[in-house]
């Protein structure tokens, strides 16, 4: 590996973030909607709110601890794969941040037509990390990667054995 290849410092993470953001978005512009009566979630409102609130929140932890505690700009320019903190639980903290946030988001809308976009969401996450920025990192750091691959979760933080 050259000194100076390493991962873009945005990688596809821009075009990830803004796609379920927009989805997010009009799911919220359209709750209201006639069409989308029948999919109120009133009798739950209370629990599907805290819910929606607690994965918000977690968003903005694993957001900080990814960003900030991790210090990933820092590392993508010096070529570390970063494997812990944050990272030993899940492969794409960032982007993951992102999904249980919005997520939060779909589920105080409290509609149960939207609740399809969490998983919309994740499979995106999952063909796009696999097509792009695992292929990169693969390419960069070969076995180490592999190995890391094996004992961490791509999108949702989970601690393996």
């Amino acid at each position: 590996m050259k000194k100076k290849e390493h991962l873009p410092l945005f990688g596809v993470g821009p075009i990830y973030v803004y796609t379920i953001a927009l989805f997010t978005i009009i799911a919220f512009l359209c709750r209201n909607l006639p069409v989308f009566e029948a999919g109120k979630l009133t009798f739950v409102r209370i629990p599907i709110l805290i819910l929606g609130a607690i994965l918000i929140a977690l968003g903005i932890i694993i957001w900080i601890m990814a960003v900030i505690v991790s210090k990933v700009d820092d590392n993508i320019k010096k070529n570390h794969l970063v494997t812990t903190g944050i990272y030993a639980w899940v492969r794409n903290p960032i982007y993951s941040a992102f999904m249980i946030a919005n997520t939060g988001i779909i589920l105080i809308i409290g509609n149960a037509f939207f609740l399809v976009l969490p998983f919309v969401y994740w499979l995106f996450m999952t063909v796009l990390m696999k097509h792009t920025e695992e292929k990169w990192l693969r390419k960069l750091y070969g076995q180490e990667y592999e190995d890391y691959c094996k004992r961490v979760n791509r999108c949702i933080p989970w601690k393996r054995n």
